[in-house]
């Protein structure tokens, strides 16, 4: 029996789909989503001030991606959807974070097997428990797959390099700055030569889920605060900048053209802890 003209094997297909998505991936900065002893921490590389990687979901959830900003801005999106209906539906307790990767995990799978292109993204969501035993993070990649991790993950570019150095130098009961000042260090080792860059607190984006704060656990860490924490108060080099000539991200990895900012995220520079650091859309 011959084959159709321009027949390629579903074999083929899923393989191509699989390799475009991890060369988009791969071009973002890297996120590092680690566990300390007061809850979870997620430190991105990231010169803009306004299109964020790391985002509230809800009240003790958590949401990290790399890849293309609108593809993960509309999970993000979605996500908050999800968790406000449920909350209001039942209760807030039913809104978990294995909940939610669920709901994500069938969305990727979907747009993976049924679009012509499938979502260039990486996501953590992330739940902190009254304890450091109930946290939860989940990893989810660009075909819909899930996997539950432990202690720590790291995504994007050099997510390989800093994983390594994550299993070497990671114990329990890290305190918030050892946990920062480890992930900073990774962020900034250069993965081919192994060069150390200098990351300074306005080229990085870092939150935290605190097991101590009342109901909303999610809270940013401005650049005052995250100075203090690593003890730098210079100002970037051109060499720590990585080159960016321009000082914002590149307009095709982790970040957004023009007309996606009307409908962005849009978060106040020192968010009350009383009130929701991220808006929800409207149904």
């Amino acid at each position: 029996m011959t084959m159709p003209f321009g027949y390629v094997s579903p074999e083929q297909v899923m393989k191509d789909r699989a390799d475009y998505a991890r060369k988009g991936i791969a071009r973002g900065r890297s996120v590092v989503v680690i566990a300390y002893d007061g809850g979870i921490l997620f430190v991105a590389e990231n010169l803009s001030r306004a299109l964020h990687k790391i985002s509230e979901i809800y009240d003790r959830i958590a949401f990290a991606a790399v890849g293309k900003y609108n593809e993960f801005e509309n999970l993000r999106m979605a996500g908050v959807r999800y968790a406000d209906l449920r909350g209001y539906s039942y209760d807030r307790q039913d809104v978990t974070g294995r909940g939610l990767a669920n709901v994500f995990a069938q969305t990727l799978g979907t747009i993976f097997t049924v679009e012509s292109k499938p979502y260039e993204v990486e996501i953590v969501i992330a739940e902190v428990g009254e304890t450091s035993e109930g946290d939860q993070i989940y990893r989810l990649t660009y075909d819909g797959s899930v996997a539950d991790e432990h202690g720590f993950v790291a995504m994007g570019g050099s997510a390989e390099q800093i994983s390594q150095g994550l299993e070497e130098r990671y114990r329990d009961g890290m305190t918030m700055q050892e946990a920062l000042s480890t992930a900073v260090e990774l962020l900034g080792r250069d993965p081919v030569s192994g060069d150390q860059r200098s990351l300074t607190a306005a080229q990085l984006e870092v939150a935290v889920l605190e097991r101590d704060r009342p109901r909303r656990k999610f809270r940013r860490l401005g650049p005052a605060a995250l100075a203090e924490l690593l003890g730098d108060a210079s100002e970037p080099t051109d060499a720590s900048t990585g080159g960016k000539s321009g000082g914002a991200p590149a307009n095709r990895r982790d970040s957004a053209p023009p007309t996606a900012l009307a409908g962005g995220s849009h978060e106040p520079a020192g968010p009350d802890p009383d009130e929701r650091t991220e808006p929800t859309p409207d149904a």
